[in-house]
This record gives structure tokens, sequence and C-alpha cells, in this order.
């Protein structure tokens, strides 16, 4: 479980991110959705102690997240190309994380086996370096880097955003059989409404830093959104 509590973020004066209060239960899969600027990107900084909070904080399972370690060996993030070594090629990224968390030469193999069908052939065994790669592979690279580790919490911040159509139906099936079969805890964010309400069956709209709607996903939750933005 993800607590967050009295959580904001100033740059000078500015308040980015104003959260009172905020639960994210084990299992649940949490879409975060918001105009640019709203603080989503602050907001998965904060949950992954990125930066420091100006008040208030984030808890997993009960345990502040800021300045400790135990809680990174369960979660699986990736947030933007930052996160990735460019210089390596995807194989030697993939082998660098997995050792890691502890995985074999023989885990990592299994695993980008297991990731073929979104990789497309595009991104293990590619002698490229990462920095070469387009920033479709790169994003391939950072989400497959993100579950090498067999997350019990995954963090993906604008996770379809570069992808090409047929990745992103991979990337959508990918979420929901990890949220059937792991029960995953999943927070996503996305500038594409329809994407977060096919993988994400609770949605929170964040405007100026605070949480303005809190939906529990149905089928009438897309109008909701296009109609609460379109204003």
């Amino acid at each position: 479980m993800i607590t967050i509590t009295n959580l904001s973020k100033k740059y000078n004066e500015n308040v980015v991110l104003d959260i009172p209060e905020l639960t994210i239960q084990a299992g649940e899969s949490f879409g975060l959705v918001g105009n640019n600027g709203a603080g989503k990107t602050t907001m998965f900084r904060l949950i992954l102690d990125l930066i420091e909070a100006t008040t208030g904080e984030v808890s997993i399972d009960g345990e502040p997240v800021a300045r400790r370690d135990e809680w990174k060996t369960f979660v699986g993030s990736f947030l933007d190309e930052g996160f990735l070594i460019d210089y390596l090629t995807p194989d030697e990224y993939f082998a660098f994380v997995g050792k890691l968390y502890g995985k074999s030469e023989g885990d990592i193999t299994a695993f980008t086996d297991k990731m073929a069908d979104f990789f497309n052939g595009e991104v293990a065994g590619n002698k490229k370096l990462i920095r070469e790669l387009s920033k479709g592979n790169q994003k391939k690279t950072g989400i497959a880097a993100a579950l090498l580790c067999d997350p019990k919490i995954l963090i993906l911040d604008e996770p379809f955003t570069a992808l090409d159509p047929s990745s992103q139906i991979r990337l959508k099936r990918l979420l929901n059989e990890l949220q059937e079969t792991q029960n995953t805890t999943m927070l996503i964010s996305s500038h594409d409404l329809n994407h977060v309400t096919e993988v994400c069956k609770r949605t929170v709209v964040l405007e100026k830093g605070k949480v303005v709607r809190d939906i529990a996903t149905s089928v009438d939750t897309l109008k909701e959104l296009e109609s609460y933005f379109a204003v």
C-alpha cells in the first residue's frame, strides 16, 4: 500500500503539488491524468524519493520512503530517458539492472525471451547503443528494465508516448496481464485518456497540483474525463 500524507512541493513560492491525503491499495491499477504542469511527474518523483518534499511524506507498507532503500528492491519504475545508461546496448543494460536485483544470466535471458512480443525484434539482441535507438525503442528498454525485478509496485510516467500503435496495444496487454496474474500495484500517468481507462481501474485527475477527481473506472469514465478536459 502507498500512502500520501500532507504532501506538497514548492519551487520558490510556486506550489506544484499539494495532496493532503491519498491512498493506493496493494494490487490497485492507478491512473494519473492532467494537463501539462499539473504535477503528475512531480508526484511520481516524490513517491520514488527522487526529489525532497516541502511538507509531508510518502510511505509504502507503513514505512516512509524518504532516505530509505528497503522498498527499492520491489519497486520498478521508468519516468524518462534519464533512467537509462545510454552508452550501453539494451542487453548490456538489462545485464546491469539484473545484477542489481540478483538475477542470473539465465533469469535475464528468460525475461528477454518473455518480452519478445513487446520488443518486436527491435530491442534485445540489438547491437546499437541505447542512445542510438529510436525514442520508442528507448521507451521499450526502460519499461522492460522496470519489470526486470518482478516488481510488487510498478510506476510508469507516460509509457505510451513515442510507441507505435502496435507497441501501445502490446503494452496494454502486458500491463493487464501483470494486473491479472501477479496482482502488481501499478501507477501509470498518461495524456491519453483512452489508454488510462483501458488499463487502470481507478483514475485520479490532477489540476495545478491538486486532486480534483478520483474516479473508479466504469463504462462512463472515458466520457466523464473527456467532458472534464473539454471545458
